[in-house]
């Protein structure tokens, strides 16, 4: 017979297998940076040409808070505001009908397209002078039926004593007729009528420039025109 022996395995030492024991160290995942937040942009409005376009977006494009702020900020506690459709006066605290006005206006449209195309500054009178082009999305209304206006806006500035900072004293936004019709014209009508009216009008100035022809050459040949003899003093001899 023979035996059969078992072959003794060696003994291995078993060692836990652990991230401790292994000493790796951790890994460490970066922090993707924020994106900027709409903010206000400058301490101050110290080049007016060049921020008012900033200044507007602010206005017309951010959330009630920062709207607000920026008011605050650009225009002067006094401030007032024209529009076609509202005014404010000026008076102390009359900055708060302006805030109540931009934030109806965004209420009203809470996505606003809007450009400046233009800015003209002068510097002599501290005037602003802001061409845009905007969309006026009213939210009970569709996209296609959105009016597409344009504008100039009249900005007065003022600069306090010893400080570089501009701010706004008064706002007038100046709309052709054929433009502030647009908010209140659904589907062009009203646009058409104003459009034929005009045309109208001007066949009767071609009209009456034909007709008129005398007192034209009167003024010519006999007045001369404003800067020299009235009608009467022609009369007069």
């Amino acid at each position: 017979m023979t035996l059969l022996t078992s072959t003794a395995v060696p003994h291995l030492p078993s060692t836990p297998l652990s991230i401790a024991s292994a000493n790796l160290a951790p890994i460490s995942t970066p922090t993707p940076p924020s994106l900027p937040s709409p903010s206000l942009r400058t301490s101050s409005m110290e080049d007016p040409p060049s921020e008012i376009p900033h200044v507007i977006h602010l206005l017309t494009q951010s959330p009630p808070s920062l709207q607000r702020a920026t008011i605050e900020k650009y225009f002067t506690p006094n401030a007032s505001f024209t529009h076609p459709f509202c005014r404010t006066g000026s008076f102390e605290g009359s900055r708060w009908l302006i805030w109540c006005i931009y934030r109806w206006y965004k209420i009203v449209s809470p996505r606003i397209e809007l450009g400046v195309d233009s800015v003209a500054y002068d510097s002599k009178n501290l005037i602003l002078y802001v061409t845009i082009n905007q969309i006026f999305q009213p939210f009970v209304l569709p996209h296609f039926l959105a009016p597409h206006v344009s504008l100039t806006t009249v900005l007065h500035l003022t600069k306090p004593p010893s400080t570089h900072r501009y701010l706004i004293r008064s706002q007038n936004d100046l709309y052709q007729v054929n433009e502030f019709v647009k908010f209140f014209s659904l589907f062009g009508v009203v646009s058409v009528g104003l459009f034929a009216f005009q045309f109208f009008v001007t066949l009767f100035c071609v009209l009456g420039a034909v007709l008129g022809w005398p007192v034209s050459w009167v003024e010519q040949n006999v007045i001369g025109g404003n800067r020299e003899r009235s009608l009467g003093d022609a009369i007069k001899g």
